[in-house]
């Protein structure tokens, strides 16, 4: 007796972005250790590695450049240095790229993936 359920060939799992805790950690720590200046870098791996659609990591690409020249634009003078609009930006990118990086491998997100 030949079963159609039996014989199925079982869907193969989504590939996973980190191997262990501490590989997570890591990641997570990149947007964070380097000041928001590759914060798109985990998404980019994730989509080589096929965990995310790389529409997300172009997406996070162009909206990092977006940030930075708008953080570097926002203060042009010398004595307008002392403006904290820029370092916002920034914090809202790291904190951003540092929770997106950390959730790339739950299940129960779906959005890009």
């Amino acid at each position: 007796m030949v079963s159609p359920y039996i014989n199925q060939p079982y869907t193969p799992a989504r590939p996973r972005m980190f191997g262990s805790t501490i590989a997570k950690v890591i990641w997570t720590l990149v947007p964070v250790v380097t000041l928001g200046l590759c914060a798109a870098v985990p998404f980019v791996v994730a989509a080589v590695k096929g965990v995310v659609k790389p529409w997300l990591a172009i997406t996070y690409v162009v909206g990092e450049i977006a940030i930075l020249l708008i953080a570097m634009a926002v203060s042009p003078k010398p004595d307008d240095a002392g403006s904290p609009f820029a370092g916002l930006l920034l914090m809202i990118l790291i904190i951003t790229a540092a929770t997106h990086t950390a959730l790339l491998d739950n299940d129960k997100i779906n959005i890009g993936k």
